[in-house]
């Protein structure tokens, strides 16, 4: 039989998720992950041991709406038939949206070459009638005003390659803290609803939310616009802002180079953490 290299795109709300990664707690039951039970439903779709592997670590009650995983299978089934098959073994809170079959040298995270995460948070929320309710789990929420100008200002100097150590959590187990963000934006996209967008090459443990609680920070007039580039500089985490809550962050898509591309940073997404 011929094995061939399967690529998925998933989405899944993270909300019941201990995050992507399977976690097997010594002397205890798994925990619930978006790995594990996607496993679960690939093995039961190829009835083979397979190991799926996936392409960003995401955290507790983070979202994904295109999470990519990979695995290696002999069976024959059409690649179109995937997405329905595996879909149909999962619980409610998370979905295949695509397959496709890619070569063998496809590395699911070394290949990576771009990243964009989306983290919304409603402002000015001041009453505790006005705080998020069905979309309580995709939103955080802040009671004051915010400055969109002051925001993005700061955010257009996170753009570049820069050392971001002052943008994750101690302890991150990254070989470097080096990383190039290409786009950064802040934008209304809802009544009292901010989009925070950030794009680049790879992430750091929870930098995504700690750049957002910086810049919610500055459009709440508690630091200067043009402060952003000395909390880079400073390089150290305790310059920056708050780490933003989970439910508010969104993995929107990933893109691929040609295979082998990536492979110094992959040894670095190996060690050990999630990214955000």
């Amino acid at each position: 039989m011929v094995t061939r290299r399967i690529k998925l795109t998933v989405a899944y709300d993270g909300t019941h998720f201990f995050g992507w990664q399977k976690q097997h707690p010594p002397e205890e039951e798994p925990l619930r992950t978006a790995q594990g039970v996607l496993e679960q439903a690939v093995r039961a779709v190829v009835r083979e041991e397979v190991s799926v592997h996936g392409a960003s670590r995401t955290d507790s009650g983070v979202h994904a709406v295109g999470q990519v995983a990979a695995f290696d299978t002999n069976c024959a089934m059409d690649v179109d038939r995937f997405p329905p098959a595996i879909s149909s073994r999962l619980p409610d809170d998370i979905r295949v949206l695509t397959a496709e079959v890619v070569p063998d040298e496809f590395n699911v995270i070394g290949d990576v070459v771009a990243k964009e995460y989306g983290y919304r948070v409603a402002f000015s929320r001041r009453e505790a009638h006005e705080r998020p309710l069905f979309d309580r789990h995709h939103l955080a929420w802040v009671p004051w005003e915010l400055d969109f100008e002051a925001m993005n200002t700061a955010a257009a100097a996170i753009v570049g390659r820069h050392d971001f150590s002052s943008f994750t959590r101690l302890n991150h187990g990254r070989e470097s803290t080096v990383r190039e963000v290409t786009a950064c934006e802040v934008a209304l996209v809802e009544d009292r609803v901010a989009d925070i967008t950030v794009r680049g090459d790879g992430f750091l443990w929870n930098m995504v939310r700690i750049i957002t609680g910086t810049l919610v920070e500055v459009g709440a007039g508690r630091r200067p616009a043009n402060s952003m580039a000395a909390i880079i500089s400073a390089g150290e985490r305790s310059a920056a802002g708050v780490t933003m809550p989970p439910e508010g962050l969104t993995l929107r898509w990933i893109e691929y180079g040609s295979p082998g591309c990536g492979r110094q940073r992959q040894l670095a997404e190996r060690r050990a953490g999630s990214e955000l």
